[in-house]
């Protein structure tokens, strides 16, 4: 396979989602905020670093600068005999300004015009500094495409966060049909090439089933 995938003229992005968080069980709003794993997401990022080991080798692993995804990482590095991981904050979540910190539900009850446009309207910024749809999208569509150029006919771990994830996956397959949701800890494999983005497989989180997952 690996023989298959040099001759290719794509890189295999396998994007991971940081494991659990205490925020992510609250249902918490995290942005750019920087919040450790848990016991079960260490156990998780432990259990897809188990899973990648066995799988064809890795040339490099990514991952946002914030500990919940760079923790994830070093599990993995460590079991695919990667040295390094190599940090890039154009991978880190969105930024959600002041809502970062609230409960989901608490944000859902905001009722300033701000917030509403910052929900509506891609373009709009989060009040407090925070990030546009767009913004987000651009930054972290930016960066996988870059590690892609770097590692044509190679495959590289990526990992983030969910919400950049999902917009990743809008560059790969923009129909609005398309609900790319990313648990924690899942496996998430992009064909990228210098031009175009192919989602390979989504989602998965057998690896994950002694887990309850």
């Amino acid at each position: 396979m690996a023989d298959q995938l040099h001759s290719r003229k794509y890189a295999e992005i396998v994007l991971i989602r940081h494991g659990e968080t205490d925020w992510n069980v609250e249902r918490r709003i995290q942005g750019q905020l920087d919040v450790d794993l848990n016991d079960r997401g260490r156990q998780q990022a432990f259990a897809v670093a188990e899973r990648l080991g066995k799988e064809p080798k890795l040339n490099a692993v990514y991952s946002s600068d914030l500990k919940r995804a760079f923790d994830t990482a070093q599990m993995i590095a460590q079991s695919c005999g990667v040295l390094k991981v190599i940090t890039d904050p154009e991978l880190r979540e969105r930024h959600l300004g002041e809502l970062q910190g609230l409960l989901f539900v608490e944000a859902d009850q905001i009722q300033d015009p701000k917030f509403t446009a910052s929900r509506h309207n891609r373009d709009a910024g989060v009040p407090g500094g925070g990030e546009s749809y767009n913004e987000a999208y651009n930054r972290c569509t930016r960066a996988v495409q870059r590690i892609a150029n770097q590692h044509i006919g190679e495959r590289v771990v990526v990992v983030s966060h969910g919400a950049a994830i999902e917009a990743i996956s809008k560059k790969a397959l923009p129909s609005e049909d398309f609900k790319g949701k990313v648990p924690n800890a899942s496996i998430n494999v992009l064909h990228v090439s210098y031009h175009d983005w192919a989602i390979n497989s989504w989602g998965d989180v057998t690896h994950l089933k002694n887990l309850g997952v």
